[in-house]
């Protein structure tokens, strides 16, 4: 079984600050990580691994610094790590961006892809989807649980609402990881040491077979109005009352929520 994990280099949102002027990220003197829900994905594809023995190559696109969280994913346990950089990509937004990465994985072999349900410093959850879209395979999006792989299937727990869905697709097919999907492992010193001896494929604007309008600023018809950081969330709210009132307290917030 061949595991693709898409990831993204984000700043580190805990200490992101938004230029007031433009409205976009000031992201210099911002550490770089790699995106959390893109994190749990490649642990899910590492814990697959571990029982099946599957190879899990992981696929980045951005910046030639991205590669360090290529590094890292190989650190942990990745066999491969993929950069797809070049000028003609820079600028895309969602859809731009999932056009590039679907046609640098029609250059690859998979069973499955895992993608992040989102990016921490975009939180639109749009690009799995859209690549699964571009490459004509089924997706399951908002995944907590992975309940069972085998050779041409897989079986997990969707996220809704009012619970979870346990759903089915056949491979090849792409799933999206919620960052509480799991606990991503470390990397060890050995990983470490073995993933700075390995190359990187990189893959440029000649090596995907994709319209010139269908990537970068071209393929790109977002435009962003205004950004801004999420809101701190409220206080907490302490009621003390006896059992009967405190249920009677809980049935009415639920009800105003609309839960029930």
């Amino acid at each position: 079984m061949k595991i693709v994990v898409c990831a993204k280099q984000v700043p580190d949102t805990n200490e992101v600050r938004i230029d007031q002027k433009t409205g976009t990220l000031i992201r210099e003197g911002v550490p770089a990580i790699m995106n959390p829900d893109d994190k749990a994905g490649l642990e899910a594809a590492l814990q697959i691994k571990d029982k099946t023995g599957a190879e899990v190559t992981v696929i980045t696109m951005g910046l030639p610094a991205a590669e360090e969280i290529l590094r890292e994913a190989m650190a942990m346990g990745a066999d491969k790590g993929v950069l797809v950089t070049d000028r003609p990509f820079g600028g895309a937004d969602t859809l731009a961006t999932s056009n590039t990465l679907a046609a640098a994985l029609k250059t690859m072999e998979y069973d499955l892809i895992i993608t992040g349900r989102q990016a921490i410093d975009g939180d639109t959850a749009q690009v799995g989807p859209q690549i699964a879209e571009h490459l004509g395979i089924p997706n399951i999006s908002y995944v907590q649980k992975v309940v069972e792989v085998t050779d041409d299937s897989i079986t997990v727990e969707r996220q809704y609402d009012d619970g979870y869905h346990v759903e089915k697709a056949q491979m090849p097919c792409l799933i999206t990881a919620l960052g509480d999907l799991n606990k991503p492992r470390y990397m060890t010193p050995g990983g470490i040491f073995d993933a700075f001896k390995e190359d990187i494929q990189i893959i440029t604007r000649k090596d995907v077979d994709i319209a010139d309008e269908k990537i970068g600023k071209a393929g790109s018809p977002t435009n962003v109005a205004k950004s801004f950081p999420k809101p701190v969330k409220a206080a907490g709210e302490k009621v003390e009352l006896d059992a009967d009132a405190s249920a009677e307290y809980i049935l009415g917030k639920l009800k105003e929520k609309h839960i029930i």
